[in-house]
């Protein structure tokens, strides 16, 4: 199968002139998957808008297409009890964090040891939205995710653009973390090819940031081999998320 790591799909709402305001369903993002031949993609709330019943919601009416991750800002007393609810009431199966947009630093263990030991506890896979940043630099996701070496996190866009080195080596030195691909250049694929193998690099697309078929190229090219491509498009997440 193929499987894409991290896309966000919603309802609109509110009046910003910046995504939320109009919608972008499932229902899109299947015919955008359909027309790229993939068969199921990891759907999450928007960072300014999250909203986890929707994604579980979609999670129920698509199961054999949409994979749905949750959303927590760890700053809010909450969010233990936010996690688990994802996770026993809301059936999700992993979780998105985005330092950046909800205010905090990657580095904090007051703050994520919690978060990170319920997504222990409910077997989670993490997610981390790390695009260049301070906020969430690779070395500050390693401190965190060190401790916890049975959550596999994905770090999303790869450090993109200047810290793509920085996470190639935070992925060299621990094998639970992986490397998301959307939003980086073909030679950051490449790179991460190079430094980690197939074994710990996952296809993600950012739909509706871009589109499926635009990713496959870019992974088609990075990654000569059928085989390895196989496990960077679908085989890592699968087994990560125990889909059969």
């Amino acid at each position: 199968m193929i499987i894409d790591a991290y896309n966000n799909v919603w309802q609109a709402g509110g009046t910003s002139d910046y995504l939320t305001a109009e919608s972008y369903t499932p229902e899109d993002m299947m015919r955008s998957m359909d027309a790229a031949g993939v068969d199921m993609a990891v759907g999450c709330s928007l960072g300014q808008m999250v909203d986890n019943s929707f994604i579980a919601e979609t999670m129920r009416k698509y199961p054999k297409r949409i994979v749905g991750f949750g959303q927590v800002n760890p700053r809010a007393t909450n969010a233990v009890d936010t996690i688990n609810e994802c996770a026993q009431q809301l059936g999700l199966k992993g979780l998105k964090l985005h330092p950046t947009m909800h205010g905090y630093h990657f580095a904090d263990h007051g703050l994520l040891d919690p978060i990170f030991e319920a997504a222990d506890k409910n077997k989670l896979v993490v997610l981390v939205n790390a695009l260049d940043d301070p906020f969430c630099a690779p070395l500050s996701i390693e401190e965190i995710s060190k401790n916890f070496p049975k959550v596999p996190v994905l770090i999303a866009h790869m450090g993109t653009i200047w810290n793509v080195n920085e996470a190639i080596l935070v992925a060299k030195r621990n094998p639970n973390i992986y490397l998301e691909t959307s939003g980086s250049q073909l030679i950051d694929v490449k790179l991460a090819y190079r430094g980690v193998g197939a074994g710990q690099i996952v296809m993600g697309t950012d739909w509706p940031g871009s589109d499926f078929d635009l990713e496959r190229a870019k992974i088609a090219r990075a990654i000569p081999s059928a085989s390895d491509r196989e496990l960077v498009e679908g085989g890592n997440l699968a087994r990560l998320l125990g889909l059969a």
